[in-house]
């Protein structure tokens, strides 16, 4: 069994128990409420180079990063260097994330909030909504082609943003007919936690030129920066959470000039 095997039965476990404690019902009532959406991808599609900033305290991969972050003060360091936007980890037994961890990240700034964890199911969609994000993360290797174009279209529906993941070219030919306007390139594999920097950037030369490319995982240099520098849009976390002053690195990458694809 993989490791995102064994997250995905987690999640469901977490899933059921939620719709337990909350029904779907409930939840959609509680989304249809739902005011204030930030705009991701414009801020993603801002010119220059553009960081995703995520709050990661642990990773299958790594273990404990920065378990005792403060969500606010890192977010709000972030936002200070010149982030584009937030990533938060909202899964609890692998990555040691929160709900609330989303929420007290996202009230200390101005900036959009994608939630990142293992969405899979409606319920999710709605869940994401009501807890303020404003973009959610799909990963196309761990969804049937129906469940991808669902929760997609349902996560439109709800003025949410979608960061559609894919790993490999098989991933990205899925994901033609859905047209996302932004597409997260891995360059992790989830199969085996596999990492190459330069992955992105190959990738997504065979892309659509009508998706803008967030290349994500393994960015901790400014030569990782300046060598990816044309997809111009990048996830960081790992790199971020340790770093002593986070704004500052945040500004030497930002300052770096970045590829126009507008």
């Amino acid at each position: 069994m993989t490791i995102l095997s064994q997250i995905l039965a987690s999640k469901q476990k977490d899933v059921a128990q939620a719709m337990r404690q909350i029904p779907q019902a409930e939840m959609e009532r509680r989304a249809a409420a739902r005011r204030g959406i930030r705009a991701f991808v414009g801020a993603m599609n801002k010119p220059g180079i553009r960081i995703l900033a995520e709050i990661k305290r642990a990773s299958p991969s790594k273990g404990d990063i920065h378990p005792d972050v403060a969500p606010a003060d890192q977010a709000h360091a972030y936002e200070q260097g010149g982030a584009a936007a937030l990533s938060v980890l909202t899964e609890t037994h692998w990555f040691k994330g929160s709900v609330e961890d989303l929420i007290q990240a996202r009230q200390a700034t101005a900036l959009p909030v994608l939630r990142k964890d293992f969405i899979f199911h409606p319920y999710q969609v709605y869940e994401t909504v009501v807890m303020g994000a404003d973009a959610l993360l799909l990963i196309v290797r761990m969804l049937s082609d129906e469940t991808l174009s669902s929760l997609f279209r349902l996560a439109r529906k709800m003025g949410l943003a979608a960061l559609v993941e894919v790993h490999t070219m098989e991933d990205a030919e899925r994901i033609s007919d859905l047209a996302p306007s932004l597409v997260g390139i891995n360059n992790r594999n989830l199969e085996n936690f596999h990492t190459d920097t330069t992955h992105a950037g190959r990738l997504a030369s065979l892309l659509s030129a009508s998706s803008a490319v967030v290349a994500a995982s393994g960015i901790s240099s400014v030569e990782d920066i300046r060598r990816a520098a044309p997809l111009r849009r990048f996830l960081v976390g790992e790199a971020l959470m340790r770093a002593p002053d986070p704004a500052a690195l945040l500004r030497t990458w930002t300052a770096l000039p970045g590829g126009a694809d507008e």
